[in-house]
């Protein structure tokens, strides 16, 4: 089978962001264009050659024609052989489990996360390497260098490879595999967890349980885990099929996109635990009846509990990891535990290091992610479990356990506010006029809270000492309050500002005041100090977490 060399040139805009390069699908769609991209992860990756890559997605619009067309391109590029999921479906997680159970050289996951799926939404594509993480900045920024410099691509003129059987097929010297995309990770997740455990909460038939998919990528994974392995009742996961759309949703577990789950928590007849994953699994949320768990909580509670968790028995806890936004309740519990706890860029790559390195066992994001060294990737089911696990040791609701820790360790008030598709001038503005002005403001008083730092955060790997600057602005006031201001790279349009709010509250006597009464000062200063309003137009954010 003749290899094809077809000319082509860079396209403006390829460097992969936080979490690989997005864009709307119609970009990707362009000719050459996904092309270049996988062209210059296989020019700078030279272990691929004669190696072995996982290529999975979460199964949104355009995931099986990108997956035909890398395969081609990797048969061409000299790859040895292919792991794919059926369908060509593979969660993140899964992808990171399958690169380290069979020690590949490599994964391609194509997914644009919690972003919508449609023809005119979102697609997304990165590079895992060889631990089974995203690829840490060296590498994007070596795939991106070569996207402004290539002239050609390789690939074999071949038919579609029938992704839908299980088994093992030839494309020009390249042999792939197509495997069950559950198996591995739910093996994984049996060695973790106390299923006998979960199986009884279950069969105790004073328990119930709702996991939304969202039409998403977890469907197959929470169904064959939840109603097969564990027991759990029929119907206990919604929205469990996969769709290229989403079924026209939002995949973004929040109070405001799985308001469908969230009404099944609330009143008298609410459901005792419900949990949602996103469009390609590693997120999640975690919700009791009328009580939401603030991914940060979730962190910080997994933290002081993993004792009681079969799979993190045994060895202790090397250490903790949250990203610089995350509230600083993980903070206080390994304090407590005499534990390393880091603070790192936004960025799941970030952790990776540290978990090769064996400093931490779990890490977390306030954006609904949370993860361990099990796999090098946020795992929405792996927290669900987790969580599920702790609930039939501690035989208490989940509200009880949530305020339990607070009353030990003070409760971290946190919300995040975003403010999408802002004009990008007018965001990059925001951002500068806030670092033109943070010399200045430790020492200051605005509405009655005194600043004692301002800066714009930096990371110094302390791994590899590679270097992170313009992470975010922190402003800490005096009594441990924070606000912080960042731009995030997980959106295809325009700039999304996000402002994220905190407060510690250590008596138990005030625990009980609900988020919005205690952020509203904090969220009038926020205002006032970066001329929100003034410089995006915009008077209230697009969703509030």
């Amino acid at each position: 089978m003749p290899i094809l060399k077809a000319d082509t040139t860079p396209f403006d805009g390829q460097r992969p962001g936080t979490s690989g390069l997005r864009e709307k699908v119609k970009i990707f769609q362009q000719p050459h264009y996904l092309e270049n991209f996988v062209q210059s992860i296989f020019d700078t990756q030279q272990e691929l050659a004669g190696g072995t890559l996982v290529v999975g997605g979460d199964g949104r619009y355009y995931n099986r024609e990108a997956i035909q067309i890398i395969l081609r391109m990797a048969a061409a590029n000299g790859v040895a052989h292919a792991i794919v999921g059926q369908g060509g479906l593979l969660s993140t997680p899964a992808v990171s489990c399958v690169i380290r159970k069979y020690k590949t050289q490599g994964g391609i996951v194509l997914s644009a996360s919690h972003n919508p799926g449609r023809p005119d939404e979102d697609f997304g594509i990165k590079f895992n390497t060889a631990n089974g993480g995203p690829a840490p900045e060296a590498v994007t920024e070596a795939i991106y260098q070569r996207t402004t410099e290539i002239s050609n691509y390789q690939t074999l003129e071949a038919a579609d490879i029938d992704l839908d059987q299980t088994g093992q097929s030839q494309l020009g010297g390249m042999q792939i595999e197509i495997i069950d995309p559950v198996t591995d990770y739910a093996e994984l997740m049996q060695r973790l967890f106390d299923f006998d455990g979960i199986r009884n909460l279950f069969k105790s038939n004073t328990f119930s349980m709702r996991f939304d998919a969202m039409h998403a990528i977890t469907g197959p994974y929470a169904t064959h885990i939840l109603e097969d392995m564990l027991s759990a009742p029929s119907g206990t996961v919604i929205n469990g099929k996969p769709l290229p759309d989403f079924g026209g949703g939002h995949p973004d577990p929040n109070l405001v996109h799985a308001h469908e789950l969230v009404s099944m928590t609330q009143g008298h007849n609410g459901v005792d635990f419900a949990a949602a994953s996103d469009g390609d699994g590693d997120r999640n949320m975690i919700l009791g009846r009328d009580f939401f768990v603030t991914p940060s909580d979730s962190l910080a509670i997994i933290v002081a509990n993993a004792h009681l968790i079969p799979g993190y028995q045994k060895h202790k806890i090397d250490g903790a990891a949250r990203s610089m936004p995350t509230s600083q309740a993980v903070d206080r519990v390994a304090n407590r535990l005499g534990i390393e706890c880091f603070e790192t860029p936004t960025g799941w790559k970030f952790f990776g290091n540290l978990l090769d390195a064996g400093r931490i066992t779990f890490c977390g994001e306030e954006s609904f992610g949370t993860g361990s060294n099990h796999v090098r990737e946020k795992d929405g089911l792996w927290a669900v479990l987790f969580w599920l696990n702790l609930l039939a040791v501690k035989q208490q609701s989940v509200a009880t356990i949530v305020q339990e820790h607070w009353r030990e360790y003070g409760r971290n008030y946190y919300t995040r506010y975003d403010y999408e598709a802002v004009n990008k001038e007018a965001a990059a503005d925001l951002m500068q006029h806030l670092r033109n002005k943070l010399d200045s403001l430790p020492g200051t008083q605005i509405q009655g809270h005194v600043i004692e730092y301002a800066d714009d955060f930096s990371y110094t790997d302390p791994i590899d000492n590679s270097y992170s600057e313009c992470q975010g602005v922190r402003i800490g006031f005096i009594g441990g309050s924070r606000i912080i201001y960042r731009l995030s790279g997980t959106g295809t349009e325009g700039a999304t500002l996000r402002v994220y709010l905190e407060a510690f509250e250590p008596d138990p006597n005030k625990q009980q005041q609900t988020t919005a009464n205690v952020m509203a000062p904090l969220v009038s200063i926020a205002q006032e100090l970066a001329q929100i309003t003034q410089k995006t137009g915009r008077e209230q954010p697009t969703v509030i977490t």
